[in-house]
């Protein structure tokens, strides 16, 4: 995850870790995927993570895919607390979580629970 960060650096980064049992993850996505098509071109990165198990992959590739999800996306794997502290040890685990770094890469800000369009916006644009 830090691998993919940092290779975006010079970006605004919005990381969504999501799972496709979590509804709140699912509504919000479409709010996620809006909000990279009108910003991508001022410098916004959007890297979503699914947090489905390994064996649930298939499901969240097609989930991707109904989505119109045509960039890369990440699939944790591992164990949940080294994910977990891995990101943010202040983060509890709880989905959807969203973590904001500004264009050096430092995490300016994260949150649990879904966020609405607005809201994302209002965090993303004035980094960029």
């Amino acid at each position: 995850m830090k691998a993919a960060v940092e290779a975006a650096r010079g970006k605004v980064v919005l990381v969504n870790v999501w799972a496709t049992w979590c509804e709140p993850c699912r509504e919000e996505f479409p709010d996620l995927l809006r909000l990279r098509r009108e910003e991508r071109s001022r410098g916004l990165e959007l890297i979503l993570v699914s947090a489905d198990f390994e064996r649930q992959a298939a499901t969240a590739q097609a989930f991707l895919r109904e989505q119109g999800v045509d960039f890369p996306s990440l699939l944790k794997s591992g164990d949940d607390m080294d994910f977990i502290e891995g990101l943010e040890p202040r983060w509890s685990g709880s989905l959807p979580a969203t973590f904001v770094y500004d264009r050096s890469g430092r995490l300016v800000e994260y949150w649990e629970g879904m966020a609405d369009y607005e809201t994302l916006r209002g965090k993303v644009v004035p980094l960029l």
